[in-house]
Formats: C-alpha cells, structure tokens, sequence
C-alpha cells in the first residue's frame, strides 16, 4: 500500500492526518515516473490528481474514498467516532469542506492581485464566505474538535484548508473576519488541532508548502 501526492495539497494532507489518528503508517511515496501527469501515474488514476493510494496495482482516487478504505481496512482504531450521530457530524464536516468551503476560494484566487481587485467581487466572496463558516459551525458538535474530544475524520478535512484559508484569505484580505480568532466555535476548534500531537506536524508540513506556493504566486505576479 502507498500513497501518492505532495504534501502542498490539503487533499494529500488530509489522508495523512486521517492514517495519524488511526495508527497507520503511511509515508507519502513520489508518483510513479515523476509526477501525476506522467503515463505511469495515469496508469493508476487517469483523472491526473492527488492522492492516489495504490493497493495491490489498483490505483484509489479522491481523498474521501481513499479515507474510507483505510477505516474499513483498520478498524482497530477508528477515524470515525463510535456514535452513528457523531458519525454522520464528522462526516458532513468532511462534505461541507468539497461542497461548499473549497469552491469558495476560486474568487479569492483570481483576486490576488491588488491592482486588478473587483470589490464587489470580493464582498460578495466574503458573504458567501462566512456563510459557510456558519454551516461548520451549526453541523460540528461538541467540542473541542469536528466531533468530541479527540479528531476524527472531519478534523483532517477542515484543518488543511482553514489553514489554506488563513493564507489564502484573512492573510491577503483584511476585511474577511477570521474566525478561528476570539471565543468562537470554529476558534475553539482550530486551538485544539493545531496542538493534537497527530495533526500538527502534518498541519506544519502543509503550511510550510503552502507558504512556498504563495510566494511562487506573488512572484508570477510580478
């Protein structure tokens, strides 16, 4: 069993943090011939992205099924917690991250650029924004984590991208209201994992690979 990807990608991070919590151990290989385009790697997953976790020469796509594979591989320790309710939590958190969270930052993205800012654009963006922080924060269930006292499979879903948001977003764009700062639910949150010993090391990968990404990014622009 390997897995395939860079660790620059919250898709990539959030199966390596999700193998964390359930004891496994899964270091991130290099894509066969070089890289996730290359006619090897296709071999495996002709959709061209990462992850790709390979398991006996068949090549498993998208971070959320690759994550169910490996609960229903290693049930010794679960990523998921024990009640159906909180299941169904852990598991909407992960959700609301691809459905709702992830598109929102396309704008964000296009707008990077001081000198070319379309301030509607943006105030729309930052709307919709907050309107999806209030969708984690309603569906999350007691804390401190996604689901309980310890991180499950929506922890590793939603911390990569906060953190991706963080740099992407509130670094960048002064006006959008962070809200893993103050008293709030989703700061509360962000606290408890960015110090669980099992999320953070990966959460610092991550950041680190991010941070290279947007100065990549500033540097284009000019």
């Amino acid at each position: 069993m390997k897995l395939y990807g860079a660790i620059a990608s919250p898709y990539v991070a959030r199966v390596v943090m999700f193998a964390k919590i359930k004891g496994i151990d899964l270091p991130l290989s290099e894509a066969p011939g070089g890289g996730i385009k290359s006619p090897e790697y296709l071999k495996l997953n002709p959709i061209g992205k990462m992850p790709t976790l390979e398991v006996g020469g068949y090549g498993i796509a998208e971070s959320a099924i690759i994550c169910a594979y490996l609960e229903g591989t290693h049930p010794q320790k679960s990523g998921l917690p024990k009640d159906p309710l909180d299941r169904a939590k852990s598991r909407l958190v992960s959700r609301l991250v691809d459905i709702y969270l992830a598109p929102s930052l396309a704008v964000f993205f296009r707008q990077m650029n001081p000198a070319n800012r379309d301030a509607k654009a943006l105030d729309t963006a930052a709307s919709e924004l907050a309107k999806v922080f209030g969708y984690f924060e309603h569906f999350m269930g007691p804390g401190p984590f996604a689901v309980g006292d310890k991180p499950t499979l929506g922890d590793c879903a939603l911390a990569p991208y906060m953190a991706l948001v963080k740099k992407v977003v509130f670094a960048n764009f002064p006006g959008v209201i962070d809200p893993t700062q103050g008293t709030g639910r989703l700061a509360h949150w962000w606290k408890a994992v960015t110090s669980h010993p099992d999320l953070k090391p990966t959460l610092d990968q991550y950041s680190t690979a991010v941070d290279g990404f947007m100065k990549a990014m500033a540097g284009a622009r000019k």
